[in-house]
């Protein structure tokens, strides 16, 4: 375990961007609207020369003198008392605490009320004071701020200025170095493969000591509530309102010896209906988190059934080859004797994605929650599938004695072999002696044939038909 600092502040005071600045790279949405950050998020800050840390970034906390939820502003107005549930919780966890301030608007009465909250806490507190500049501003700007009685530093994370002396005082509040393992956790996907013992000549992936599951979907599927139930506990800030996360969360739990990280996005809507900055922020965010995830979990909400934006997001996966399984969230609210026809719909309509699985589940519940992990181990362990080459020409055999392609133009197809190119996803090239030849219903039994021969059952899959006939016709 490394040390944690946590970062705490009043809204717009520069946390995420800092927050950004010591781990090298842009997590965090950053805006000049204040409230943008709501959910905590953690990162590691690494360094050559000194200790590595965790860090961890909250949204702005705004109390009153009596030390109580005062009312913030308007991008995190009903949302103050759970911001304060997750600092507290992240300073429950914390080695060292950096309260964060805004040295140009100087002391606000939101400063000092965090200040005095703060002082009760049994741990080590540095004063950060935000947005200087330079050295030449740094004594008439932080004048005042040491009347707070913290030791302080001022730096400017928008800027870059004094981060590496921010970040050697915050090592120096550290407790005593033989407290904590250093001995780094392996955290690289094992890429070894395992023989099937009921498919010979099939090798698949193991199952990594650590999966990334990011989850998606349209705002108020549920994603937060599925993320809090994996993990057992409020980590995720959970509303009726839609838009409630806004960045997308790693929250890290082990079970059963394993690890896994569940990715919480935020709500994707259509982009013709994006007209908010932030929002559009977030939706790229969402996207690009399910192409660095090993498992996508697309939720669904079964009340409102499959919507035009459900599907665009299942064809972009589709498309995109990514590994996702989709989730049919708030079954709970659904009939009993509803929910077979529900299923059953909903298979149809998606029929042109027939691999994916389609889990009924509840995160109010639990129900069906058991079946994901083991399900998206599975996949993961597919999407590592290796053929060897005489199953290859076996299965291609097979295929072709079970259904002779359709004559087009007067031509039948000839198939001369099938060789494995990929393995991330599985991808297979079939030579024929004219591609433009075969029938699109064709290849798509060609398909369902070598999924079911090869056991790859949910991961996505390439099937290339590669013409092999027209320079030799030609000569």
């Amino acid at each position: 375990m490394m040390p944690k600092v946590v970062l705490l502040g009043r809204p717009n005071v520069g946390k995420s961007t800092l927050f950004n600045r010591l781990i090298r790279s842009n997590r965090a949405i950053t805006h000049d609207r204040p409230g943008v950050t709501r959910d905590r998020m953690e990162g590691v800050v690494r360094s050559r020369y000194g200790r590595d840390f965790a860090i961890i970034d909250t949204g702005g906390i705004t109390l009153d003198h009596h030390q109580a939820v005062a009312e913030g502003p308007a991008g995190i107005r009903g949302f103050e008392a759970d911001i304060l549930r997750q600092a507290e919780a992240a300073l429950k966890e914390a080695d060292v605490i950096c309260m964060v301030v805004d040295g140009k608007e100087g002391l606000m009465p939101f400063d000092e009320h965090l200040a005095a909250y703060l002082r009760k806490c049994d741990k080590p507190i540095l004063l950060v004071v935000n947005k200087v500049d330079g050295a030449e501003k740094e004594e008439l700007l932080l004048a005042e701020f040491h009347g707070l009685g913290f030791p302080l530093i001022a730096c400017s994370a928008e800027h870059g200025h004094n981060l590496r002396a921010l970040e050697e005082e915050i090592r120096e509040l550290f407790p005593e170095e033989d407290a904590f393992d250093e001995e780094e956790e392996e955290s690289v996907e094992k890429e070894d493969l395992e023989e099937d013992r009921d498919k010979p000549g099939i090798r698949r992936r193991k199952v990594a000591d650590h999966l990334r599951l990011c989850l998606l979907g349209r705002p108020n599927a549920g994603k937060s509530s599925m993320t809090n139930a994996f993990i057992g506990e409020d980590r995720m800030i959970v509303s009726d309102q839609a838009g409630t996360t806004r960045d997308s969360v790693d929250v890290t739990v082990e079970k059963n010896g394993k690890t896994y990280t569940f990715v919480d996005t935020a709500g994707v809507r259509r982009r013709s209906r994006i007209t908010d900055t932030v929002e559009r922020f977030s939706v790229n965010s969402s996207l690009k988190s399910t192409t660095k995830a090993d498992v996508t979990f697309l939720l669904l909400d079964a009340v409102e059934g499959l919507t035009a934006q459900d599907k665009r997001l299942i064809e972009l996966l589709d498309e995109r080859k990514t590994p996702f399984l989709i989730i049919v969230n708030k079954m709970d609210l659904i009939p009993a004797k509803a929910r077979t026809e529900l299923m059953k719909n909903l298979q149809e309509e998606l029929s042109f994605c027939y691999h994916v699985p389609l889990v009924p589940a509840s995160a109010r519940t639990g129900e069906g929650l058991n079946k994901l992990i083991p399900l998206a181990e599975r996949i993961y362990a597919e999407c590592g599938t290796r053929v060897s080459t005489g199953l290859l020409n076996r299965a291609m055999e097979e295929t072709l004695t079970r259904h002779q392609a359709p004559v087009v133009r007067r031509v039948r197809p000839k198939f001369f072999y099938l060789t494995q190119a990929e393995s991330e996803p599985p991808t297979f090239v079939c030579f024929v002696n004219d591609a433009d030849r075969v029938a699109e219903s064709y290849a798509r039994y060609l398909e369902r044939s070598l999924r079911r021969i090869f056991g790859i059952r949910h991961a996505p899959m390439r099937l290339h038909l590669r013409s092999a006939h027209s320079k030799r016709e030609k000569k």
